[in-house]
């Protein structure tokens, strides 16, 4: 296994983050919350420390305050050790007066700040997938193969392929060709990822595609070379399509769950999972847990409830409600009567006291009021849902802007600090 100091990671903060909007309205895509007391971040920053990787730079640019923040509470390393996590924002230069236009520029313009450390490789990760990963195999891998580029990558189905980068290799396992994001018509050209008769992929019937998941390993000099040989500003649809002729790239499979939640459906998906009896993803590992912020809230309190495959984060008070197939998120309060399921409550950054009203005036008090019904929703950060409000998107519609809240791929979504008036219906 490499020591850590020859591994220097990159985590990529995402652009606008548009199609997770509005979770993305007031905060970049890392820094949105998840699994009840997470956020984004946590997920690779996680996998990196437990890798023993513990020089890592996250490349930021919209909306960073809040991942700032969070980065700076919650990842302090030993002051007698040489690791560290610390934000690269975007910056205008005499050199460069842009902001970053895709993963690979955002490497080159942050390059001026990490290369001047000693690294033998470089893991660059993104900032809004779900997954557990020991990236000191990976790392071996791309070392026992003398690789110049590795690319993490995972069987595909058919009806996903057209939202990834897929691979086509010849009988030996070698990487031919690359294409990101390919049409869904391209794919009958294309064919197999994996030519008939080879097994070197593991593939199933079912998933005769093999994708790139957003992780690669460079070889020191080759990324290098790449950023300042190359105009190139995405690492799928540029760089890695013209490397192939160049340098030695090879995959490394992935077998266990991966998630892109760049997307409201996928985030929304990713949650109501982590709820299920056996759910392919859970942030409870005794060996690898998932490191965040330590808040050091009280336990939830509980009273009179009937709860179904629920997930409650600390510091919530629950009241003689109904909960099923959801996630509580950390010091959410449910007021009697609510019954809520396949939802995500994001919670709350503070706690609102009984005497607080005259702040609010008419308004809700923070969180769910009495006698809700919530299904299939999405609400943020200190939102409040009015008594006797009921959010089921009766009518199935998929995308549509209401009055205080967003519908997005037939998830009804209360954005941060909304309010939803008392008996509201949608």
């Amino acid at each position: 296994m490499p020591v850590n100091n020859e591994v220097l990671a990159l985590i990529l903060g995402g652009g606008q983050g548009s199609r997770l909007f509005p979770l993305t309205q007031h905060r970049s895509k890392p820094a949105v919350p998840i699994g009840g007391k997470y956020r984004l971040i946590d997920v690779p920053v996680s996998n990196c420390l437990h890798a023993d990787i513990r020089r890592i730079f996250v490349l930021t640019q919209f909306n960073s305050y809040s991942l700032n923040r969070h980065i700076a509470q919650t990842y302090r390393m030993d002051l007698f050790s040489q690791g560290f996590v610390e934000i690269l924002a975007a910056e205008q230069t005499p050199d460069n007066p842009n902001w970053f236009q895709g993963t690979a520029d955002a490497v080159r313009q942050a390059a001026r700040h990490f290369a001047r450390y000693d690294a033998d490789y470089y893991l660059i990760l993104a900032g809004d997938h779900l997954y557990r990963m020991d990236y000191s195999e990976l790392i071996e891998d791309h070392i026992d193969h003398k690789a110049d580029i590795t690319i993490a990558a995972q069987p595909v189905a058919v009806v996903d392929a057209p939202a990834m980068g897929i691979f086509s290799f010849d009988r030996a396992g070698r990487i031919v060709a690359f294409e990101e994001k390919p049409e869904a018509d391209r794919l009958a050209d294309i064919g197999r990822s994996v030519p008939s008769g080879a097994t070197f992929a593991a593939h199933a019937p079912e998933k005769p595609f093999v994708a790139s998941i957003g992780i690669y390993v460079f070889s020191r000099d080759v990324l290098l070379d790449i950023l300042e040989r190359d105009a190139a500003t995405d690492f799928g649809r540029e760089v890695i399509p013209a490397a192939l002729d160049r340098y030695r790239v090879h995959s490394h499979l992935h077998r266990g769950y991966w998630a892109d939640v760049g997307t409201v459906g996928s985030f929304y998906d990713a949650n109501i999972q982590i709820t299920r009896p056996g759910a392919p993803f859970t942030f409870y590992d005794p060996r690898r847990p998932v490191y965040t912020h330590p808040r050091f809230l009280p336990s939830s309190r509980v009273s009179d409830c009937t709860l179904r495959d629920v997930i409650i984060a600390e510091g919530c008070s629950v009241d003689r409600c109904t909960v099923e197939a959801s996630v509580i998120g950390i010091r959410t309060s449910i007021q009697p009567g609510a019954d809520i399921r396949r939802s995500v409550l994001l919670g709350a950054d503070f706690y609102e006291a009984d005497d607080d009203a005259t702040v609010r005036g008419d308004g809700p008090r923070l969180g769910i009021g009495r006698d809700v019904v919530l299904d299939r929703v999405i609400v943020d950060k200190n939102a409040r849902i009015g008594d006797g409000a009921r959010l089921v998107n009766a009518h199935g519609v998929q995308d549509a802007d209401g009055d205080g809240y967003f519908i997005r791929s037939g998830v009804i979504v209360v954005p941060k600090d909304g309010v939803i008036k008392a008996g509201t219906r949608v």
